[in-house]
C-alpha cells in the first residue's frame, strides 16, 4: 500500500481567504532525498502560489492540517497532526529491511526479517553504522 497523507493550510491574505489542500505521495518524498520540499512547498506549488513572494511567507505561518492518511503514515497520524520525524524514521528504517531481507534469506535463513525483530534491529544498526546515518 502507498504511503500518503492529505495536507491542508488555511490562511488569509489581503482580504482573501486560502483554503489548499494537496494529496502528499509521502513515497516520492523520500527521506533520503535532500531535495526534498517542504510540506509548505508542496502546498505552494500545487496551488501556483510563488515561494519567493509575501503570499507564501504568510503561508508559511499557517500550520498544516493533515487528514487521511494511508499505509504507513496512518501509524504516525492522530487528531489532524502528522509526526513527520517519527515517520520518516521508520520508513528509511523499513527501506533499510527491504534492502537486508535477501541478505538476511541467503545468509542466517531467514525468510522474514519482521519475524525477527532482534536480528532485523541489530541488521539495520549495523546498515546505519556503516553508512554513517
Amino acid at each position: 500500500m502507498k504511503n500518503s497523507i492529505d495536507a491542508r493550510v488555511e490562511f488569509s491574505f489581503k482580504g482573501e481567504d486560502y483554503d489548499l489542500i494537496s494529496h502528499i505521495d509521502l513515497d516520492a518524498r523520500s527521506p533520503e532525498r535532500a531535495s526534498c520540499p517542504s510540506l509548505h512547498e508542496v502546498l505552494a506549488r500545487d496551488h501556483h502560489i510563488d515561494t519567493i513572494s509575501y503570499l507564501y511567507e504568510v503561508m508559511l505561518e499557517a500550520e498544516i492540517e493533515f487528514s487521511n492518511a494511508q499505509g504507513l503514515a496512518a501509524d504516525f497520524f492522530s487528531d489532524g497532526h502528522f509526526d513527520q520525524a517519527a515517520f520518516a524514521s521508520h520508513w528509511q528504517d523499513h527501506q533499510i529491511a527491504l534492502l537486508l531481507q535477501p541478505i538476511a534469506k541467503r545468509e542466517l535463513n531467514i525468510d522474514d526479517l519482521t519475524r525477527q525483530a532482534d536480528i532485523r534491529n541489530a541488521l539495520v544498526q549495523a546498515y546505519k553504522l556503516g553508512r554513517g546515518l
